[in-house]
């Protein structure tokens, strides 16, 4: 889960491409980068830190130019060196910047490729290096002095030959353009949209359309699954489907947890699939439970706090705020290491007493995945004097690792991998659990402009859309991606970068 952002103006996009991503911090708190392109030189500022933290003023001062594309990212592969934020450049042909928001699933088969074949080399581990020069080599093949619109799907086309996976890809080439493609499963989000200036047409690239709002950008629509996109630095725009088999499986869970509730993906409007998430388990509780003796619905903030609203109105239940979030604590879910999202929980959530002593509290999160949160706060809520704690999730049981972008290698750490309903309430110490069924979720999330079939279901299900992914796989993005591995990952970065002082 990163945030992709790009932009084609009329002036320095610096500013916009700072607002856009400052809106996408939510799709990844590890790491930020922004490249721009003046006079056919490329501008480029990464580093380690939220958006705030890795530019300054110095650094904008210094990514001037009228085009530029910008990253956010929380690791999903590789380690959280500073090294690998995003974007990557490479300086032939051209010079080409890229920034990846996903995950490719035979990223190992392709790295080997390159460096036999095509005699490229990879400096770092994460896959976004390896897709950059994919297309690199792709174009280059073409012998094109000047890449044209056809140079460029030509080479996106090779590389969805290529490429496994779920990605949305943004790229610049300098001098010459930004081009976006979207994987030809469509799991991973992309939007374009325009604003008309003085000076004429500007167009924008994201994750969400939130990051084209704060803009003043109007939402075009979603890049279909397998298509591209390609402006040029005088605000032509070219798109074409550079796929041959394409089908439309966005990811579920985007739905559920990772994008902003006022944005809208494949013409489904988030906030109304979260508030449909709501009443269609406030109905599963009252089947479920028909006698129930719920007091008051609490969210857990901030993600879930639609769907509990609407839960509760639904229940005929107060609702009521129940935790005070400190908001410049970073979200849980995506933070690298149990002993630190354990640590996080106490001092991200503050309760109130008053809404939990003496009443039977149920509590409403997005989704329970490594149960690390949700442990917590139930321990919170009987801590402030609660009768009984009852426990809801918008989602399903996320019971598998997620292979296309999320944070969620490892079926060990998923608190609901191979245990019943039961024995995860159990296990975060609720009276009793409930949670939504598959089938209300799709119903939930379908709707809006959007023909949508089948989605990414494969955290709740096991089903992965791509057909590639089987248990040998699975089995060795665990051994590298659990927290021990990534524990292991990043001690040898932090002895690597004392090493290095050390001899300065």
């Amino acid at each position: 889960m990163c945030g992709i952002v790009g932009i084609v103006a009329k002036d320095d996009v610096n500013q916009a491409l700072f607002d856009g991503l400052t809106v996408l911090q939510h799709r990844g708190q590890d790491a930020a980068g922004m490249v721009t392109c003046q006079g056919g030189r490329f501008h480029l500022r990464k580093d380690n830190g939220l958006v705030n933290e890795v530019f300054r003023t110095r650094h904008m001062r210094k990514l001037k130019g009228n085009m530029g594309i910008g990253h956010v990212r929380y690791p999903t592969a590789g380690s959280s060196s500073a090294a690998e934020a995003q974007p990557f450049y490479v300086n032939s042909p051209y010079g080409i910047a890229l920034a990846h928001n996903g995950n490719l699933t035979n990223t190992k088969a392709l790295a080997k490729e390159i460096f036999r074949s095509d005699l490229r080399h990879i400096n770092t581990n994460s896959d976004s290096e390896v897709l950059l020069n994919v297309f690199a080599n792709e174009l280059q093949r073409l012998g094109k002095l000047k890449p044209q619109a056809d140079d460029i799907f030509t080479a996106i086309t090779q590389v969805h030959k290529r490429c496994r996976g779920g990605y949305a890809v943004i790229g610049m080439i300098t001098g010459y353009g930004i081009m976006a493609f979207r994987d030809p499963h469509g799991i991973r989000p992309v939007v374009y949209g325009k604003k008309e200036t003085e000076q004429g047409t500007e167009y924008m690239i994201a994750s969400e359309s939130v990051a084209l709002d704060i803009s003043g950008y109007t939402l075009i629509r979603d890049l279909a699954p397998g298509e591209a996109i390609y402006i040029t630095q005088e605000g032509e725009v070219h798109t074409r489907c550079c796929a041959e088999k394409t089908s439309l499986h966005p990811c579920l869970f985007e739905y559920v947890y990772l994008a902003r509730p006022d944005s809208i993906m494949d013409g489904i409007s988030v906030y109304k699939a979260r508030l449909m998430q709501g009443e269609l388990l406030a109905e599963k509780v009252l089947r479920d439970h028909p006698d129930h003796d719920i007091d008051v619905v609490i969210p857990i903030p901030d993600t879930s706090r639609t769907s509990a609203m609407e839960m509760a109105n639904a229940l005929g239940v107060k609702f009521r705020e129940g935790f005070v979030k400190n908001r410049y604590i970073g979200r849980t879910f995506i933070m690298p290491g149990q002993q630190l999202r354990e640590k996080t929980v106490r001092r991200k959530l503050n309760p109130i007493e008053l809404e939990f002593k003496g009443k039977n509290v149920l509590l409403v999160d997005d989704s329970i995945v490594r149960g690390t949160t949700s442990r917590q706060i139930v321990k919170l809520a009987r801590e402030m004097g609660a009768k009984k704690v009852y426990f809801a999730s918008a989602a399903p049981a996320v019971r598998f690792p997620n292979v296309y972008g999320i944070d969620m290698p490892s079926a060990s750490e998923l608190i609901a991998h191979d245990r019943t309903d039961e024995e995860v309430g159990e296990l975060i110490g609720a009276d009793w659990i409930i949670y939504q069924d598959i089938e209300d979720l799709v119903k939930s999330t379908q709707g809006g402009e959007s023909n949508i079939d089948i989605f990414d279901c494969s955290v709740f299900d096991g089903q992965y859309v791509t057909g590639d992914v089987d248990e040998n796989y699975l089995n060795s993005i665990d051994a590298k991606r659990n927290d021990a591995a990534k524990q292991q990952d990043e001690t040898a970065v932090s002895n690597e970068t004392n090493d290095m002082h050390n001899r300065l």
